[in-house]
């Protein structure tokens, strides 16, 4: 089974050097109890290397079941220490922080044997070596002779098909070494032992065959046996170590050493805690940033307005270009003027707003453009019935349209009524009830329905309310209950203007008649709202708003009217009869419902991201087109967009760059415990090596240690970091008045956890890589 000859180099016993062994032949049967028994000059024992490095030998054979050990390779090796070798220690070698049954398992766990079938031979051969009572208790709590014990079943537990004991009693009492060798014998029945010791007495009383060497040399052999060649029989299961049953030995090891670790997580943790808390602010505020961002998109929309506008014709071709070159002629260095005509760079320029680009402004991704307004010009013919009696009924010319605000307001600002912005994200509530607070009847539900939008000081010109038909005379205030729910009626053109003979039309003057036309709109005023009192900027100026359906449902009336048609087919106002122009025409038959194309279009973006993104796909559009095909906008967000834009992330990056550096010496420190952990595992190195452990698993053992650790480290960082957000907001609060700026979003979390455990793993790699590298007898011969 086993055989050597001709051995020229020396070998370790146990952990001790001898002296070379030259022609030496020796050969072993299966099932014998062989006693390795001498002495060198030294006094140290000499013989056969097979504990701990079988592969260490220069020339000679070792034939191990037919197969030459110069063909070994290491995993070979490692798999035979596995397969065919049980060691009993003279010190025991157990690991201490795992439990007697958790030791017994481990060569198993190394040859892939399942949990259950493990846990039921260990739980087997721990009885057959008379510790039944003690299956719950760590090696600590057990006698000299009962950790013997522990270490005769792990070498057991994978049946070997040879046990090796170097000196098994050396440590124990003259009635425990009896026990302990009364078990190896009853052992020797089933299986190969070789025992090493000084004490002859216990190779007389035990030993079925001695060989004695001396000086190096054998001189005597009780029973020698010369194995006959055989063919090669040699086959090995290879040895693994799953990551899971290396973290398992890692965490028994780490919660030894509790308090090491809590602190050493700590330290480790400063870094990830520094860069969380970075993190949390980071995304408050530019939360807050992106709230105002909002708000100001709704104040400050994307403005496409048909009126005639002076345009640089450089910006037009730049515009052409995607503005790709835009700041290529700016700031150059010069000591020259350049002289220039702004005539000849100017151009004026009409926007036409064709179906074409109606239809494709329509098509925009909702995702970068949250609603689109539209102010037209159609005028409203209103009558109100009121105590009895109805009356004409107009709207102020204070009443803005659309919301718009600053240069927006001053190029709407005489079209009348508000309409509120069409929502183009079906799944978000409605730009109203988003934005306003409902204080007297009920949002709009229908095309036809008006709300009266009133200040954050609950105020509205009287002018408004009095062109309605209210009395406001010497009030103050108007009740809300006398204001919702009154109804007027839109009177079509055919009803409300009767022609002249002069071929002219005007206003008629019998309201009663216009009141019960069947053609007539009604429309009512639902409600009373107000802005929120978190929103910053409102969109919805005081007045009466309204939807663009309504625009569209009083043109589609009054397209074929007959003033209408009159109008189309004169050059002169038919109410006035006054000169038009072409431009002035097409004002008054839009006023007249005769155009339903736009006045002006808001694109109304929720941040500067997506304003970007809106004013690309506007570019698109002109790309490839005459210039007087194209259709210019005005940004009036571009300004404040070029100034903040990219503040927030360069403050972020900056920050987290120098917390960064704790990470760096959490690294470094991570090593160093790492190293010092292999220096105190060096024993359980060898151990596991003995058993069988390739060099990958032992680097596996302490990369699963730093792996816990690492974790631990970014779990408890991340929740320090959290629980700092709150006194971080209530001092915020105090000084800003802004609520929940620190916020620590959980993809971050995650993603500092992950940081956190990939920077501690590579900081114990080297440590870990230099534990593989330990020759496993110096690693056993360790303290």
């Amino acid at each position: 089974m086993l055989e050597l000859k001709n051995i020229k180099r020396s070998y370790n016993v146990g952990g001790i050097e001898t002296k070379a062994l030259d022609g030496i032949s020796v050969a072993f049967r299966q099932k014998e109890f062989v006693a390795i028994l001498g002495t060198s000059g030294s006094g140290k024992t000499t013989c056969l290397n097979i504990i701990g490095g079988l592969d260490r030998y220069d020339s000679g054979d070792l034939v191990i079941k037919g197969k030459k050990t110069a063909d070994f390779t290491d995993r070979d090796w490692d798999a035979y220490r596995n397969n065919s070798i049980g060691f009993v220690f003279q010190s025991y070698n157990l690991i201490m922080h795992l439990s007697i049954v958790a030791n017994v398992e481990l060569g198993m766990t190394l040859s892939g044997v399942s949990a259950e079938e493990k846990h039921r031979r260990a739980i087997e051969v721990l009885e057959k070596v008379g510790l039944k009572e003690h299956l719950h208790k760590k090696p600590n709590q057990l006698s000299g002779g009962q950790m013997q014990r522990v270490a005769i079943a792990r070498a057991l537990a994978n049946d070997p098909e040879i046990l090796l004991c170097d000196e098994p009693t050396g440590a124990l009492d003259s009635n425990t070494s009896i026990q302990i060798m009364e078990l190896i014998k009853e052992v020797a029945k089933e299986r190969l032992v070789i025992m090493v010791t000084h004490n002859p007495e216990l190779a007389e009383s035990y030993a079925d065959r001695i060989i004695r060497f001396q000086d190096g040399k054998i001189i005597s052999d009780t029973h020698p046996h010369m194995e006959r060649p055989k063919g090669d029989e040699f086959k090995l299961k290879k040895t693994s170590m799953s990551f899971l049953t290396a973290l398992r030995l890692s965490f028994n090891n780490i919660r030894t050493k509790k308090g090491r670790t809590i602190l050493t997580a700590f330290a480790s943790s400063i870094g990830i805690i520094g860069i969380a808390v970075i993190l949390s602010l980071s995304t408050g505020f530019q939360t807050q940033i992106d709230d105002f961002q909002r708000d100001a998109m709704a104040e400050f929309p994307i403005i496409i307005s048909q009126s005639a506008a002076t345009v640089d014709a450089e910006s037009m071709e730049k515009m052409r270009e995607e503005r790709a070159n835009e700041e290529a002629e700016s700031f150059k260095e010069t000591d020259k003027v350049t002289l220039y005509d702004p005539a000849d760079t100017q151009i004026s320029h009409r926007n036409i707003f064709t179906q074409e680009y109606l239809d494709y402004l329509n098509k925009i991704d909702p995702e970068i453009c949250s609603s689109i307004g539209y102010s037209r010009l159609v005028s409203m013919n209103m009558v109100r019935k009121t105590e009895g009696n109805v009356i004409p009924v107009s709207l102020s010319s204070q009443s803005q349209s659309s919301g718009n605000s600053g240069s927006g307001a001053a190029l709407t600002g005489s079209m009348g009524l508000s309409s509120y912005p069409k929502q183009l994200r079906a799944d978000e509530e409605s730009y109203l009830t988003k934005n306003y607070d409902l204080l007297s009847g009920e949002y709009p539900t229908k095309e036809t329905d008006l709300v009266l939008v009133i200040d954050t000081r609950n105020r509205v010109d009287y002018n408004i309310l009095k062109s309605l038909g209210f009395d406001t005379d010497k009030k103050d205030s108007i009740d809300f209950d006398d204001i919702v729910g009154t109804e007027f009626k839109i009177i079509p053109n055919d009803v409300y203007y009767v022609p002249t003979e002069a071929g002219t039309y005007l206003p008629g003057n019998d309201y009663q008649a216009m009141f019960d036309s069947a053609d007539s709109i009604t429309v009512r005023i639902a409600g009373v709202v107000r802005q929120k009192e978190e929103v910053t900027m409102g969109l919805l100026l005081p007045g009466i708003a309204y939807s663009d359906e309504l625009s569209e449902l009083v043109i589609d009336s009054a397209k074929d009217s007959a003033i209408v048609k009159a109008q189309e087919n004169s050059d002169k106002n038919v109410i006035t009869m006054e000169e038009l122009t072409e431009d002035t025409k097409d004002v008054f038959l839009s006023y007249l419902g005769g155009n339903a194309t736009p006045y002006v279009i808001m694109v109304y973006p929720d941040n500067f991201e997506d304003k970007d993104a809106v004013t690309d796909y506007l570019d698109q559009y002109n790309s490839g087109k005459d210039s007087k095909d194209q259709v210019v906008y005005t940004d009036l967000a571009a300004t404040m967009s070029s100034l903040t834009s990219g503040i927030m992330d360069g403050i972020t990056i900056v920050l987290i760059a120098f917390a960064a550096i704790s990470l760096v010496v959490s690294l470094i420190m991570i090593s160093i415990i790492t190293y010092t952990s292999v220096l105190e595992r060096t024993k359980e190195i060898g151990i596991l090596r003995a058993l069988g452990a390739r060099k990958k698993d032992i680097t596996r053992v302490f990369d699963a240690e730093t792996t816990i650790l690492g974790i631990f480290s970014g779990l408890l960082g991340v929740v320090l970091a959290w629980a700092l957000t709150f006194p971080i907001n209530a001092i915020l609060f105090n000084i800003t008045e802004l609520e929940g700026v620190a916020s620590l979003k959980i993809e971050h979390a995650v993603f500092l956890v992950a940081i956190s455990t990939i920077l501690t793993v590579l900081g114990g790699h080297i440590p870990a890589k230099m534990a593989s590298r330990k020759n496993a007898i110096e690693a056993l011969r360790s303290e």
